[in-house]
C-alpha cells in the first residue's frame, strides 16, 4: 500500500464529497420541485458545466481503463477507432439541441422516457423504453463498478471485493444525497481532472519510453501490425472501423444518459458554448488515453490484465504523489459515469414506472425517499453483479451502448424531426432494434461479425426501416411541433 499515492487520491474523494454536498444544498433550496432538481438539475446548467458533465458521463471506465487496455493489446488501430469519438458531444447537442430542450420544457419532461411518452402519446412506448434502459444500463453500470474496484485494488493491494465495496460506498453517498445537480457539478471538476491527468501521464510514458521515435521502433520490432490501422491481429477491417463510428459517434444521440443532458441547460448560449468546449475536451482525452495505452506496451510489456495498464503505468513512470493525482482522472471518469447511470435508471423506475403507472398521486415527500431508496438498492444490485468481472471492460460497456442506441436513436431523432412518426413506428423500431441487436450480438460472438461490420450497424438500419414502415402502415394525424 503506497501512502504517497493514496493521500492525493483520498483528498480528491473528500473534495468530491464536499462539492456534491454543497451542490445538494443548492438543489434542496431550489424552486423547481424535487423531481426537476433531483433528476435534471432544475434545467439550469451553464455551458462549461454542461460540456464537462457530457464529457465526464461519456468518458468512463471504458475510456480510461478498457480503451487504453484494448489499445495496449491491439495497437494504433484502436487509437484511430477511438478518436472518432471526438464528435460525440457535438452530435448530441447539434441534433437534439434546442428542439429537444424546447419540447422537454413544453411536456415538463424530466427524463427521455417522459419525452417519448408525451411525443407518441403511448404508455407502451414508455414501458418499452424503461425496460430497455434498465436492462442495458445494468451492463454499463456493472462495467463502471468493476473498473472502480480494479483501480482501487491496483492502488491499495486490497482484495478486489473490498476495493469494490469502497468504491460503491464512495459513489452512492453523494449520488443519493445530491442528485443531478451534485452529479453535474462534480462532473465539471472531474472533467478538468481528466484533461490534466491524461496530459501528465502521456508525457510520463513518452519520457519513460525514451521518446516517441524509440517507442515506435520498439513497437515495430515486436509486431509491425501494431502501428497499422488494422490491429495486431489484422482484425480491424475498414468496414468494421467505419461502422464503429455509428456506435461511438452518431449513434450516441440515442444514449439516454447523454440525451437527458440536452434537456438540462439554461439557455441557447450555454448550449453553443458546450458544443465547442465539449468537442475540444473529448478530443484531448480520447486521443491521449489511447496513445498512452499503445505507448505503454514497450514500457511495461507482459501486463496480463490489460484493463489495469493505466494504474500500473502511472505507478511505474510517475512519482508516487503525482501518480495519486493522475489516477484521480480514471477514478473521476468512472465515478462521473456511475452517478449519471444510477440517476438514469433510478429515474426510469421512480418517474417513468412508479409515478406513471403505480401511484400517480404520490406526495413529493414520499417520492423523495423512494428516489433515495431506489438509487441505493440499484447500487447494491450492481455491486453484486460486479463481483465476477469480465475479461475486458470495454466490450461490456459497448454492448450496453449498442443496445440503447438500437432502441432509442430513431424514436428520439425522427420523433423530433418527422411529423408523421407515430407510436406504431416507435414501438416497431424499439422492438426490432433490441431484438435484432441481441440476436446479432450472440451470432457475432459465435461466428464472427456479420457482413464484417460492428454489431450495432444492422440493428440501427433495421430499426430505422421498422420506424418508417410502422408509421406509414398505420397512419395517425401528423404531429404538430
Amino acid at each position: 500500500m503506497n501512502l504517497g499515492v493514496l493521500i492525493p487520491l483520498a483528498i480528491f474523494l473528500i473534495a468530491i464529497f464536499v462539492i456534491g454536498l454543497l451542490a445538494s444544498k443548492t438543489s434542496m433550496t431550489a424552486k423547481n420541485g424535487f423531481l426537476q432538481d433531483y433528476f435534471l438539475g432544475g434545467r439550469e446548467l451553464g455551458g462549461f458545466v454542461l460540456a464537462m458533465t457530457m464529457v465526464a458521463t461519456y468518458g468512463s471506465a471504458s475510456s480510461f481503463l478498457g480503451g487504453p487496455g484494448t489499445a495496449y493489446t491491439v495497437g494504433f488501430g484502436w487509437v484511430l477507432l477511438a478518436t472518432i469519438q471526438v464528435v460525440t458531444g457535438y452530435f448530441v447537442l447539434l441534433i437534439l439541441g434546442k428542439k429537444f430542450a424546447i419540447l422537454g420544457r413544453k411536456y415538463n419532461a424530466v427524463t427521455m422516457i417522459d419525452f417519448l411518452k408525451a411525443r407518441y402519446n403511448s404508455s407502451a412506448v414508455a414501458i418499452l423504453a424503461a425496460i430497455a434502459i434498465i436492462i442495458f444500463l445494468f451492463s454499463a453500470m456493472t462495467a463502471q463498478w468493476v473498473g472502480g474496484g480494479w483501480l482501487i485494488e491496483s492502488l491499495t493491494g486490497l482484495q478486489y471485493t473490498t476495493s469494490l465495496f469502497i468504491f460503491a460506498v464512495s459513489v452512492l453517498v453523494y449520488v443519493i444525497i445530491g442528485g443531478f445537480r451534485a452529479v453535474a457539478v462534480t462532473d465539471a471538476v472531474q472533467g478538468a481532472i481528466m484533461v490534466i491527468g491524461t496530459l501528465v501521464l502521456l508525457i510520463g510514458v513518452i519520457i519513460a519510453g525514451g521518446g516517441v521515435p524509440a517507442i515506435m521502433q520498439d513497437l515495430l520490432n515486436e509486431n509491425p501490425r501494431l502501428v497499422t490501422p488494422f490491429g495486431a491481429d489484422g482484425s480491424l477491417t475498414a468496414a468494421y472501423v467505419s461502422s464503429f463510428w455509428i456506435l461511438v459517434g452518431v449513434g450516441v444521440v440515442g444514449l439516454p444518459q447523454m440525451a437527458v443532458r440536452a434537456m438540462s441547460y439554461k439557455s441557447s448560449r450555454a448550449m453553443h458554448r458546450a458544443l465547442v468546449i465539449g468537442t475540444i475536451v473529448t478530443g484531448i482525452i480520447m486521443l491521449n488515453m489511447h496513445l498512452i495505452g499503445v505507448f505503454a506496451r514497450p514500457v511495461m510489456p507482459g501486463i496480463e490484465v490489460a484493463d489495469k495498464v493505466i494504474p500500473l503505468l502511472a505507478l511505474e513512470v510517475l512519482p508516487a504523489w503525482l501518480a495519486g493525482i493522475v489516477l484521480a482522472a480514471p477514478m473521476a471518469a468512472i465515478m462521473s459515469t456511475v452517478d449519471a447511470l444510477l440517476l438514469l435508471v433510478s429515474s426510469a423506475i421512480v418517474k417513468d414506472v412508479y409515478l406513471n403507472f403505480i401511484k400517480p398521486d404520490a406526495t413529493e415527500k414520499s417520492v423523495k425517499w423512494i428516489s433515495f431508496g431506489v438509487t441505493g438498492v440499484l447500487g447494491i444490485i450492481v455491486f453484486l453483479l460486479a463481483l465476477q468481472p469480465p475479461e475486458l471492460l470495454i466490450f461490456l460497456n459497448l454492448f450496453a451502448f449498442g443496445g440503447l442506441e438500437a432502441a432509442f436513436i430513431w424514436p428520439v431523432v425522427l420523433g423530433l424531426y418527422w411529423k408523421y412518426g407515430n407510436k406504431y413506428g416507435a414501438i416497431a423500431s424499439m422492438i426490432t432494434g433490441i431484438a435484432s441487436y441481441i440476436i446479432i450480438h450472440f451470432y457475432n460472438e459465435a461466428y464472427g461479425n456479420l457482413l464484417g461490420v460492428h454489431t450495432v450497424t444492422i440493428p440501427v438500419v433495421l430499426s430505422f426501416l421498422a420506424f418508417v414502415f410502422g408509421s406509414l402502415a398505420i397512419k395517425q394525424k401528423a404531429f404538430e411541433f
